[in-house]
C-alpha cells in the first residue's frame, strides 16, 4: 500500500525574489507545492514535477479558498510597496482577504516574513509590515512570523541599492542614516528560516526576530561589499540630506524608483536589529553566517545565475533598448548574438571546441594578438598559453588569456578571462538543436567595477561589434564546411 501524498505548501509572491528562491528551495527538496499568482506564465517553466500553478488574485476570497483547498500552511509573501500610493491600506485589505480564506480552506499555520524595528516612530513602511503580520492573526489561524532587517541576495532592492551605489559611485555623499545599526541577513539564511517554520511542530507560533550573524551600519554593508569587489569608496559625511533628497539620490543612481526610495530611506533611520533570540531557541538548526560570508554567498550566487541564464530567452526580458552598448542586465553588460547553421549540433560545436591557440580566433586575429600583447606589457597573461591540446578541452584548461569555465560536449563552451580588465569578462559559446540544423549563440559579458569598468566597455563597443560581429560569422561558415 502507497503512504499517502503529503498535502502542498501553498505559496504566494512566487514570482518576487524570496517567493522565488523559496519556490526552488521546496522542490528540490521534493515538497509538493501550489503557486498561487496573477501571472501564471511567469511560472509556467515549474509546473509539474510536484509544482501546481494556479490563477488567482488574493482579494478574490473565493477563488483563494478553492486554491487553498487541501493544503494545510500557507506561506504569505506578498507586499504592494510598489504602488505610488496607498499601499498600506491596499496590504492591509490584502492580508485580511487572505487570512480570511485561510480559515475557510481550513488552514491551519500561515508563514509570513516581515520586517525587523520597534517604536512609536516606525516608518509608514516598517508600520505596514507589522500590520499585516496582525491582520494575518485576526481570524484565529496560528501565524509564524518572521521578522528580518536587510535581505542580502539576488533581487533584494536592498542589495541591489548597496550594489548601484558603490559599483557606480567612486564617492559617496552619505546621510546620516549610514550610520543606523542592522543586523543583514543572507537570502539563504531567510529561506532556512521559512522552511524551519514551514516544518515546525503544531505548537510553534507567533512572532520571531531573525538576523545575520553581525550587527553593523549600511555603510559598512556598502564597505564590505567594495573590499568583495576589490575597489575603494569614499563616503563623504554630511550632517543633512532628508528622505525627500536622498530617495532622488538612490532614484538617479540604483534601480529604485524615487518613491520606493524615499520609503525605503524612511526605514533605515530605524534600527533594524534583533532583540529576543527566540528564533535561535525555536528554530536551532538555522546559524546565520555574518555579513562577510552572506555578500560573498550573494555574489557567487549571482554568477550562478548568470552562468546558467539561456541568453535566447533571457534577453526578452532584459533592459533592451538598442541603445549604444548593447543590453544591460542587473549590473553586466551583455553583447549576444546568434546564427543559424545547416548543420547538427555536433558539426556546429566542433569549431568552437577548437578554437584559440594555434588555430587562431577565425576572424581577426591580428586584433587579437594585439589585444594580447597589450595586456603581457600590464602584467598579464596575454596571448601565449595557448591550449594544451587542439582537440579537447575541460574545465580548468587555460586557453590563450581565458581559463574554461565550463564546457559540455557539443552544447556549452564558457571561458573566464584572466586577462587584465577593469571588471570580470565571459564568453560563452552554446549550440541548441534546430529544425533544419542548430543555432550557435555567442555571448560576451561583462560585469565592470565603477566609472573605470563601464568606461573600457563603452570604449571598446565599436571595435566588439567587428571583432565578435565577424566571429560569430566565421563560426557559422566553418559549422556548415563539409
Amino acid at each position: 500500500m502507497s503512504e499517502p501524498t503529503a498535502p502542498p505548501v501553498l505559496l504566494t509572491g512566487t514570482t518576487g525574489y524570496v517567493g522565488g528562491y523559496l519556490l526552488e528551495s521546496l522542490r528540490a527538496a521534493g515538497r509538493p507545492v501550489r503557486c498561487i499568482t496573477r501571472r501564471p506564465r511567469a511560472l509556467a517553466r515549474y509546473e509539474g514535477d510536484g509544482v501546481e500553478v494556479v490563477e488567482a488574485d488574493v482579494m478574490d476570497r473565493e477563488a483563494i479558498v478553492r486554491a487553498m483547498t487541501g493544503a494545510k500552511t500557507a506561506v504569505y509573501l506578498v507586499h504592494s510597496m510598489a504602488r505610488l500610493s496607498g499601499y498600506r491600506e491596499l496590504d492591509r485589505q490584502l492580508a485580511s482577504s487572505f487570512a480570511s480564506a485561510a480559515k475557510a480552506a481550513g488552514i491551519t499555520r500561515i508563514v509570513y516574513l516581515g520586517g525587523l524595528g520597534s517604536g512609536k516612530e516606525l516608518s509608514t513602511h516598517l508600520a505596514s509590515r507589522h500590520e499585516v503580520g496582525r491582520v494575518l492573526g485576526e481570524t484565529g489561524v496560528p501565524v509564524v512570523e518572521l521578522r528580518a532587517s536587510v535581505v542580502l541576495g539576488p533581487g533584494s532592492l536592498a542589495w541591489e541599492m548597496v550594489r548601484a551605489l558603490v559599483d557606480r559611485l567612486p564617492a559617496m555623499v552619505t546621510p546620516r542614516w549610514v550610520d543606523t545599526p542592522t543586523q543583514p541577513i543572507a537570502l539563504h539564511d531567510v529561506i532556512a528560516y521559512l522552511r524551519a517554520a514551514i516544518d515546525a511542530p503544531p505548537e510553534v507560533e507567533g512572532t520571531f526576530e531573525i538576523g545575520g550573524g553581525d550587527v553593523v551600519s549600511y555603510g559598512q554593508i556598502m564597505r564590505e561589499y567594495a573590499r568583495r569587489r576589490g575597489i575603494r569608496r569614499a563616503m563623504i559625511r554630511v550632517p543633512v540630506l532628508t528622505p525627500y533628497l536622498s530617495s532622488l539620490w538612490l532614484g538617479l543612481v540604483t534601480p529604485a524608483h524615487a518613491h520606493v526610495g524615499r520609503e525605503l530611506v524612511a526605514g533605515l533611520r530605524t534600527p533594524t536589529v534583533v532583540t529576543d533570540d527566540r528564533a535561535r531557541r525555536v528554530f536551532p538548526d538555522v546559524r546565520p553566517m555574518g555579513l562577510a560570508d552572506a555578500i560573498e554567498r550573494a555574489l557567487d550566487r549571482e554568477d550562478l545565475e548568470f552562468a546558467e541564464m539561456r541568453w535566447e530567452e533571457a534577453l526578452r526580458i532584459a533592459d533592451r533598448d538598442g541603445s549604444y552598448g548593447g543590453v544591460r542586465y542587473g549590473s553586466r553588460l551583455v553583447d549576444s548574438r546568434s546564427v543559424d547553421v545547416a548543420a547538427p549540433p555536433a558539426d556546429a560545436f566542433a569549431p568552437i571546441r577548437r578554437i584559440g591557440g594555434r588555430r587562431g580566433w577565425y576572424y581577426a586575429d591580428a586584433l587579437w594578438r594585439l589585444r594580447g600583447a597589450l595586456d603581457v606589457a600590464v602584467g598579464g597573461v596575454g596571448m601565449r598559453r595557448g591550449r594544451a591540446d587542439p582537440e579537447v578541452l575541460a574545465p580548468g584548461d587555460e586557453l590563450d588569456w581565458w581559463r574554461v569555465e565550463s564546457f559540455e560536449p557539443d552544447h556549452l563552451l564558457r571561458l573566464r578571462a584572466e586577462m587584465k580588465v577593469p571588471g570580470r569578462a565571459w564568453l560563452q559559446f552554446e549550440v541548441t538543436p534546430r529544425e533544419g540544423g542548430s543555432r550557435i549563440t555567442q555571448t560576451a559579458i561583462f560585469d565592470p567595477v565603477g566609472l573605470v569598468g563601464n568606461a573600457y566597455w563603452y570604449a571598446l563597443w565599436p571595435l566588439h561589434q567587428v571583432v565578435f560581429g565577424g566571429l560569430i560569422r566565421k563560426l557559422g561558415e566553418a559549422a556548415e564546411r563539409p
